[in-house]
């Protein structure tokens, strides 16, 4: 399977997934921490994908999602952005409600 295949396929098996450096457990960059805290403190079950033990998918990424940076929400299928965006919606409730409804 390439990898593009593989991204779509982990997209459209996770309702909620997270595209990071590192894991939830142990982030390897500061903005991959900071959405796992929002996800966290949302009560969101998240899926996710290291991108430093998988090159290919972040080789291939950015450009199936046209976004250049890491790290990368996806929900029910669609790309909700990366921590610039994540804090920003956490923070004017929008993210806590549509999590809750991937769930």
């Amino acid at each position: 399977m390439d990898t593009i295949s593989v991204i779509k396929q982990q997209i459209e098996n996770n309702p909620i997934i997270l595209y990071m450096k590192g894991t939830p457990e142990f982030p390897q960059c500061g903005f991959s921490a900071r959405a796992c805290q929002i996800l966290n403190a949302c009560g969101a079950k998240f899926a996710y994908v290291n991108i430093l033990e998988n090159p290919d998918i972040r080789q291939e990424l950015p450009k199936y999602a046209n976004w250049p940076t890491f790290p990368q929400l996806y929900v029910k299928g669609e790309l909700i952005g990366g921590c610039d965006i994540i804090v920003e919606s956490y923070e004017q409730g929008t993210l806590k409600e549509l999590l809750q409804q991937a769930s």
